[in-house]
């Protein structure tokens, strides 16, 4: 059965910006649709449309009138002075409204009336709503101590989350998605993808998040330069299809151009025998040349990212040595240890990835590597010959207030405008962008820029944090494609794991304890992270049965294929939740406790500074300005964690 169905649907801005140019397709119920395109290509305008939330200019579009919309928009944080569990609760405000019901008919002794409206209750899921509000409210990382928190108080990350749980405890018929994935760690994305999974309602996903895709989605609409092309399979099926076509598209465009040159060569000798007869031949030919309709060249369409990495010199075979690291900050009861025990070896050509939980510190370890951040202890040794290039995540070493090709022209002197705008060119910055200031600028065009003052950096180290986020998939394919083909080394943070399936030598995680190390890519580190975990069931398991009855406490342990978690696994399982929630929640209260310590040092610092005899005192100044700078880069340390733990 058709739910949704579009028909020759166009919507243009401006009067001239076509972003959607007669889009028509069908989508039947129950079908896992992925909406993938460049950054502006039109994904979010098609979903806004489809939803009521945008006119449209021309076509028409059908959503089944009967089924129930949700509508998760990108990063579609709401405002309210609800509390978190308050604003859940609205979702099964009638359950409470039929249980006091039932207290004053089981009161009145209205037997019949109590029963009937009893079986209905359960019937709806009364006696399990509060059971799924707690499943998914943790699943999206809400804890009991987050229930009575203020919508306001939350951070951007959590509000999406919190919508995406509402959402889903909504269970609309048909669910619109757009960048769900946005603020997700890894642990929530395979909870989000198994659940998808199981859903009975009709999906529609916009994402960049290519494995998310190949998980959930069954059809693929790809938007490109106003239209749409339609794929029947999951996202490793389009982009295997989607190269094949584009082969096809390429030879046609070849033959074509090989005809007109053709026909343009026996024109030309046609005029030049000069006769009657061949004129109009001439003429005849030229008329079919100009009806016929030319083919754009199929790889150049909008234009792509042009992106590659040279080294200006080698590195030596030892990259970073790294001993017993440790990094903690704050003092006394205040103290928090992010780490302990890191030690690692990087060789030159090495791609190693770094992953780990939330707030773990991957990007303050990675920072200590560089020298940017001092270490609480241990030793670090960088090769020789090793010149480091730093992608931020957030692009903070980007100065807002230049422009575009300003930016280039404060960091590479030498190079002159004309060919620092062929360089912009190639990374999709062209006319007036140039001359448009940072701070205006998307995310993925921040990203782009930053991608380009690196690759123009010629480092032999790079040491990249989050590179993918912000790029749309052809952005991502080109720059992965560039870092395959790098010869120097990779040390990379990440969180996406397409990426983490394509790119690393090995992976490493950050714990408390230090890094674990797998050699290898991502679907790899899963199977024997999972098996280590199930070696320690089985271990346990076999303890008890040996305490039990005598058994060998190492024999194998068999277990039923469908058999889920015993009630103290899940006991045990649910302990180690909250404990991990207590720790996060102290750090975070012990950052907030430090960061206003330091803030009211530096204020403190900063009125000394002023005082007149401090300021002829030459070595008291001296003294000053290096606690003020010390305490600046703490500060900054502080809220950098800080802010990882909003997320």
């Amino acid at each position: 059965m058709i739910v949704i169905s579009a028909n020759n649907l166009t919507k243009e801005y401006d009067g001239s910006n076509l972003v959607l140019d007669k889009v028509s397709f069908a989508v039947n119920k129950g079908e896992r649709i992925g909406i993938i395109g460049i950054n502006g290509a039109g994904k979010t305008t098609l979903l806004r449309m489809l939803t009521g939330q945008l006119p449209h200019d021309g076509g028409d579009f059908f959503v089944s009138s009967d089924l129930r919309i949700g509508y998760l928009e990108q990063d579609g944080g709401f405002d309210s002075e609800n509390t978190v569990i308050e604003e859940v609760n609205k979702v099964f405000e009638h359950f409470p409204v039929m249980e006091k019901e039932m207290e004053r008919l089981l009161e009145e002794q209205a037997l019949d009336a109590y029963e009937a409206l009893r079986e209905r209750y359960e019937r709806m899921g009364g006696y399990m709503y509060q059971s799924e509000i707690r499943g998914i409210l943790t699943s999206m990382a809400f804890d009991e101590s987050t229930y009575n928190m203020k919508i306001s108080t939350l951070s951007g990350g959590e509000k999406t989350r919190l919508a995406l749980a509402i959402l889903l405890l909504e269970k609309p018929d048909i669910l619109f998605l757009d960048e769900p994935t946005n603020h997700l760690d890894i642990g929530t994305l395979k909870w989000l993808e198994q659940y998808l999974k199981g859903y009975r309602g009709t999906i529609m996903i916009v994402s960049h998040d290519r494995y998310f895709l190949n998980e959930t989605v069954n059809r693929i609409f790809e938007i490109e330069r106003g239209r749409l092309s339609i794929y029947e399979g999951n996202y490793e099926f389009y982009a295997a299809e989607r190269r094949n076509r584009r082969e096809v598209e390429l030879r046609h465009y070849e033959k074509q151009q090989k005809e007109i040159e053709r026909q343009e060569e026996m024109i030309r000798r046609f005029k030049q025998r000069g006769t009657e007869k061949l004129a109009k031949r001439a003429a005849s030919r030229e008329k079919r040349l100009e009806a016929m309709e030319l083919m754009d060249r199929p790889d150049q369409g909008h234009g792509k990212l042009r992106l590659n990495f040279r080294q200006n010199f080698q590195s030596g075979k030892d990259v970073l040595q790294a001993d017993d690291l440790s990094k903690s900050f704050g003092y006394g009861l205040n103290r928090v240890e992010l780490f302990r025990n890191v030690s690692i070896d990087v060789k030159r050509g090495e791609r190693i990835c770094i992953v780990g939980d939330n707030g773990i510190g991957k990007t303050t370890l990675i920072r200590m590597l560089m020298g940017d951040l001092v270490s609480t202890t241990g030793h670090i040794r960088v090769g020789h010959n090793v010149q480091f290039g730093y992608y931020d995540q957030g692009q903070q070493l980007l100065n807002d207030s230049n422009t575009v090709i300003e930016e280039l022209q404060d960091a590479y002197h030498l190079y002159s405008e004309g060919e620092l705008r062929n360089i912009l060119g190639r990374f999709l910055f062209r006319g007036e962008v140039v001359f448009q200031e940072i701070g205006d600028l998307s995310g993925g065009e921040r990203a782009r820029l930053s991608l380009l003052k690196l690759m123009m950096s010629g480092a032999n180290t790079l040491v990249l944090d989050e590179p993918t986020n912000h790029l749309d998939i052809e952005s991502k394919e080109v720059f992965e494609e560039a870092l395959l083909e790098f010869p120097g080394t990779c040390l990379i943070v990440s969180h996406d794991r397409y990426f983490l399936n394509r790119i690393p030598t090995r992976i490493m995680e950050l714990t408390e304890n230090g890094l674990v190390n797998y050699l290898g890519k991502y679907d790899y580190y899963v199977e024997k992270k999972q098996q280590f975990i199930e070696s320690g069931k089985k271990y346990v398991a076999g303890l008890s049965k040996a305490a039990a009855g005598g058994e060998d406490a190492f024999a194998p342990v068999e277990e039923a294929a469908d058999a889920g978690l015993s009630a103290a696994e899940e006991r045990r399982l649910k302990k180690e939740r909250e404990a991990e929630e207590r720790r996060l929640r102290r750090r975070k209260e012990a950052l907030e406790q430090e960061i206003e310590r330091l803030e009211s040092e530096i204020d403190s610092i900063h009125e000394e500074l002023q005082k007149p005899e401090v300021m002829t005192d030459h070595e008291r100044l001296r003294t000053l300005s290096e606690k003020m700078t010390k305490d600046k880069e703490s500060l900054d340390l502080c809220y950098e964690q800080w802010l990882e733990l909003q997320e």
